[in-house]
């Protein structure tokens, strides 16, 4: 099943690869297959991309934590953070926060 569904994103993306919305999707989809470098590059795209795209400083960060890259995923944050304060998205900026506050210095 998470084949098909890697596979359906990667088609759309062929179509679109300016699609922000579907690489954000392919992201998580490697997430949750386990696949967490190739997840790593994805959000690492997206924030290419479309730098305001919030979800992806959160999730990419996380998905570095899962690799123990904690340094990595302090500047992942402390980027999100950054953007998000121009952005005036303070949701997300409250959750990059709190992130940030569990890793500590």
């Amino acid at each position: 099943m998470a084949n098909d569904r890697l596979d359906a994103l990667n088609a759309m993306l062929a179509q679109d690869p300016k699609n922000t919305l579907v690489r954000y999707g392919l992201a998580m989809e490697f997430l949750k297959s386990g696949e967490l470098e190739t997840a790593v590059a994805e959000f690492r795209k997206l924030i290419q991309m479309k730098p305001e795209y919030a979800a992806a400083y959160y999730h990419g960060g996380q998905t570095l934590e899962k690799l123990d890259r904690l340094d990595d995923v302090r500047d992942k944050h402390q980027a999100g953070n950054e953007m998000t304060s121009r952005t005036g998205d303070a949701h997300t900026r409250s959750e990059l926060e709190a992130a940030l506050s569990i890793l500590g210095d």
